[in-house]
């Protein structure tokens, strides 16, 4: 009987060889390194901004949480750009300037996440949701400009909640208003003031009492 003959198993061409020389694998090693999608490692820094624009462009909050868009006038030119792009179609997100944006409308205002062109959709997605489900909770779903307006601190406040130098800290908007909540009852001075003069103002012409028989503030 013909005993069969050992032959060297076929590479595809271009195939490093296990047993190669090191100046071959070294060779291998730095066109991996050099491979930009080999570069980008995970980051906790997921949003670069966070946005809320009216229906005429004008910004009514942001956040800038790196030094993209380092002065004012360059994020507002960049808010307006971004504006420009995405107010008259249906879609939900957008690539602008190498980054990724995704946004949502409501009535007249435009809520805005901001990412690098490398970052997860569905991470930036999350943090839109969380953020307008939050606020409609908030504002009793009268999510509108006017009322935006009027609870401002309390929007930010739930911006800071959910995003933290650009860390995501929160995607669940239950969680948000309950921080909320805490923080506006546990720092009555920060949230309550307002609230508390307007009262000590108030009271004396309904009730015909003396200011000096009043608890709060004035």
């Amino acid at each position: 009987m013909q005993r069969a003959e050992a032959r060297p198993r076929q590479h595809p061409e271009g195939a490093a060889l296990g047993g190669g020389s090191g100046g071959d694998r070294a060779a291998a090693a730095a066109a991996g390194a050099m491979d930009p999608t080999r570069l980008l490692e995970p980051s906790l820094y997921t949003v670069k901004a966070i946005f809320i624009l009216d229906n005429d462009g004008q910004r009514l909050l942001a956040k800038y949480y790196d030094d993209t868009f380092p002065s004012t006038k360059e994020q507002k030119t960049f808010e307006r750009s971004v504006f420009d792009k995405t107010h008259k179609t249906d879609s939900e997100i957008a690539f602008l300037e190498g980054l990724t944006i995704v946004y949502k409308s409501s009535i007249d205002l435009f809520f805005y996440v901001v990412g690098s062109s490398q970052e997860n959709e569905l991470m930036l997605v999350a943090v839109l949701t969380c953020l307008f489900d939050s606020l409609s909770h908030m504002l009793r779903k009268n999510v509108e400009k006017r009322s935006l307006l009027d609870n401002l601190d309390g929007v930010f406040l739930v911006v800071d909640e959910i995003v933290d130098g650009g860390v995501i800290l929160e995607s669940d908007p239950q969680q948000v208003i309950q921080k909320v909540n805490f923080r506006t009852v546990s720092e009555p001075a920060a949230y309550g003031w307002t609230i508390a003069l307007c009262l000590s103002k108030a009271l004396p012409r309904f009730c015909n009492l003396p200011k000096s028989k009043l608890n709060g503030p004035y």
